[in-house]
C-alpha cells in the first residue's frame, strides 16, 4: 500500500486519528498519533519523538545513556504496509512505525530495524523465516484496589468458555476485521486465564501481528468493562502466562520447509538441529530479550510448563526447545520448533530478532546439540548428577543474572549493536534494581496493566 492509498483509505473510512506505533525497550507499546489532515505529510516526515524514549525504564525513569537524553530527536516514520483500521475504535487506524535519525536513516536503537537485520541476514543465506507468537493472558475484574480473574474454571473447560464467551467472540471478530487469522482458542489452566493464537507469518509481520494483537485484547477487553493482562505471573497463586515462539525456516520462495526431513530424527532436518544448536548455546543470555521482566522469573521455574532448563525435547513442554509433532497430512508444512521460555513482557521485535541470531549462528557454526541435551521427561525428575553428566543447566533465576549472560554473550550483544544493546541493558538492571526494593504486591501491581 503507498501512501496515497493509506490517506484514502483513513478518509473513506471517516478515520479522524492514525497513530504511529512503536514497542519500546522495556515491552511497553507507545505512540504518536496524526490527525488525518496531516497524515500525507506525516507518513513521508515522519513524528518528532526525543531520544530520551529509548532510555525509559519502568515508571518512565530516564536512565543516564550517552545520546539518550533531553537533547536529540528521531522520527517515528509509518510502514503504509501495516496500515490496519481499529474495528474497537472506529474513528481511529494504526501503522508499525520505525525510528529513524534526522537524515532519513534507520536509528540503531530501533527495534524494528534490529529484526529487519536479522532477516535480511537469513535472507542472504537464501532463508525465509515464518514464525508465530502464541500468547496467554489473563482476564480479570476490578476487586477493590486490585484485580481477580474473571472465573475459577479448569483448563480447558466449557465453563471456561461460557465465563468468557462473549469478550472472546468480540476479540476473534476484531482480529479477523484485521486479518489476523485465528487458529485456536481455549482457557488455560490459570483461573481466567485464556489462550488465542494466531495464523504464523513472515517474521516481520509476526511482530506486527503481536502488537496489534496485544492492543486489540485489551481494548476489546475493557468494553466489556473486563482487564486483560499479559504480564507473565499477574497471580502469584496462578500459572504464569508465556508468549511461546513458533519459528520454521523455508526456502526462498517459501515453497519448501528446510526444517522438515521425513527421515530425519523426529522429523527434523540437519538445519533444524543446527538451530536448536544455536539456540540452546546462548539461551542463558538470549532469555533476557524473551522473558526480560522481573515478573518473568516468577514465571520461568521448575514444574510450570515453562521451561527451567537448558534442553530441548519431543513435544516435550518442560523442554526450553520443544520440537513439536507434525500434523497428519500436512507434515512438511507444520515441522517448526517452539521456544518456551519466553512471554509478553519482551518486545517482540527483539524477542525475535535475538532467536533468529542464536539460530543462525548455530547453522553457520553447525552447532549440532548433544543428544544428552535432548529430554523426553521433566527435567526435576531428573537426580543433580544426571543433569551434571548430562550438561543440562538451569536457566537464570532471576533478570540480574539473565542480564548478565546477555551482556557475556558475543554473538548476541553484536548482533544487537552497541546503541541498543547499552540502552537495553540500562533499562533491564534499572527495573531489576526498583522491583528489588519494593514488595511483591508492588511486583503485581506494575506489571499487571504495563503489558
Amino acid at each position: 500500500m503507498n501512501n496515497e492509498e493509506v490517506v484514502r483509505k483513513a478518509t473513506d473510512a471517516g478515520v479522524l486519528l492514525v497513530t504511529f506505533l512503536y514497542c519500546d525497550n522495556g515491552g511497553v507499546i507507545r505512540g504518536k498519533s496524526s490527525h488525518i489532515y496531516g497524515l500525507a505529510n506525516r507518513i513521508d516526515s515522519g513524528i518528532g519523538l526525543t531520544v530520551a524514549m529509548q532510555a525509559m525504564s519502568d515508571n518512565d525513569d530516564l536512565q543516564p545513556i550517552d545520546g539518550m537524553g533531553p537533547k536529540g530527536e528521531i522520527r517515528l516514520v509509518p510502514d503504509p504496509n501495516t496500515f490496519t483500521l481499529l474495528p474497537y475504535a472506529p474513528k481511529r487506524a494504526v501503522m508499525m512505525a520505525d525510528m529513524h535519525t534526522l537524515d532519513r536513516k534507520p536509528w540503531a536503537a530501533c527495534p524494528r530495524d534490529f529484526l529487519k537485520k536479522q532477516i535480511d541476514r537469513a535472507g542472504k543465506m537464501g532463508l525465509n523465516i515464518q514464525a508465530a507468537f502464541e500468547p496467554e493472558w489473563s482476564l480479570a475484574r476490578r476487586d477493590g484496589d486490585g484485580f481477580a480473574p474473571i472465573d475459577e474454571s479448569l483448563c480447558f473447560s466449557g465453563v471456561g468458555m461460557t465465563e468468557s464467551m462473549e469478550v472472546i467472540d468480540d476479540i476473534v471478530v476484531a482480529l479477523d476485521a484485521q486479518g489476523l487469522q485465528v487458529e485456536q482458542y481455549y482457557p488455560e489452566l490459570g483461573h481466567g486465564q485464556q489462550e488465542l493464537t494466531i495464523g504464523h507469518a513472515d517474521a516481520l509481520r509476526a511482530a506486527d501481528n503481536h502488537i496489534v494483537y496485544r492492543e486489540t485484547v485489551r481494548n476489546i477487553a475493557r468494553q466489556h468493562d473486563l482487564y486483560a493482562s499479559f504480564a507473565p505471573k499477574p497471580f502469584p497463586d496462578q500459572s504464569g502466562n508465556g508468549c511461546h515462539l513458533h519459528i520454521s525456516l523455508w526456502d526462498e520462495q517459501a515453497e519448501r520447509n528446510l526444517f522438515y526431513d521425513s527421515d530425519g530424527r523426529h522429523g527434523l532436518s540437519q538445519m533444524g538441529y543446527q538451530f536448536i544448536g544455536g539456540v540452546l548455546a546462548h539461551l542463558r543470555g538470549l532469555v533476557a530479550l524473551t522473558a526480560p521482566s522481573v515478573n518473568s522469573y516468577r514465571r520461568l521455574i521448575p514444574n510450570s510448563w515453562s521451561s527451567a532448563f537448558v534442553c530441548y525435547g519431543p513435544d516435550n513442554r518442560e523442554a526450553a526447545v520443544r520440537i513439536p509433532s507434525g500434523y497428519w497430512g500436512n507434515e512438511m508444512a507444520s515441522a517448526n520448533l517452539e521456544l518456551k521460555p519466553s512471554d509478553s513482557s519482551a518486545n517482540p521485535y527483539l524477542a525475535l530478532g535475538g532467536l533468529i541470531s542464536a539460530g543462525l549462528d548455530g547453522i553457520t557454526n553447525n552447532t549440532i546439540p548433544s543428544l544428552d541435551l535432548e529430554i523426553d521427561v521433566d527435567p526435576t525428575t531428573l537426580p543433580d548428577g544426571e543433569l551434571k553428566r548430562r550438561g543440562i543447566v538451569n536457566l537464570p533465576r532471576s533478570l540480574d543474572e539473565a542480564v548478565r549472560a546477555l551482556e557475556e554473550d558475543v554473538t548476541l550483544m553484536e548482533s544487537l549493536g552497541p546503541t541498543l544493546s547499552e540502552a537495553y541493558l540500562a533499562i533491564r538492571r534499572a527495573d531489576a534494581k526498583l522491583f528489588s526494593e519494593n514488595d511483591q504486591s508492588f511486583e503485581i501491581r506494575r506489571h499487571f496493566n504495563k503489558f
